[in-house]
């Protein structure tokens, strides 16, 4: 599999993500939310956090991708 997820500094979502050079929805894998936008700066975020979904057969051959490549990918997203 080849991935390519890159973050922006400050707004809190990905400048690139492809899987298999398919340009991604990040939204295919789960979903994020900012957990504290009380205490974000003007134009950020104050804890984004992405929560992963499970997968589905549609996703897998979207990507063409496995479960465990599903699951590393959902990993990536949530560490980011």
């Amino acid at each position: 599999m080849k991935l390519e997820l890159k973050v922006y500094d400050c707004l809190c979502s990905l400048s690139k993500f492809t899987i298999n050079n398919i340009d991604a929805d990040y939204d295919d894998f789960g979903e994020k939310y900012d957990h504290d936008p009380e205490n974000a700066e003007d134009y950020a975020c104050g804890d984004m956090q992405f929560n992963s979904k499970p997968y589905t057969q549609e996703i897998l051959e979207k990507y063409k991708i496995t479960v465990d490549e599903y699951n590393e990918i959902c990993n990536e997203l949530e560490e980011k």
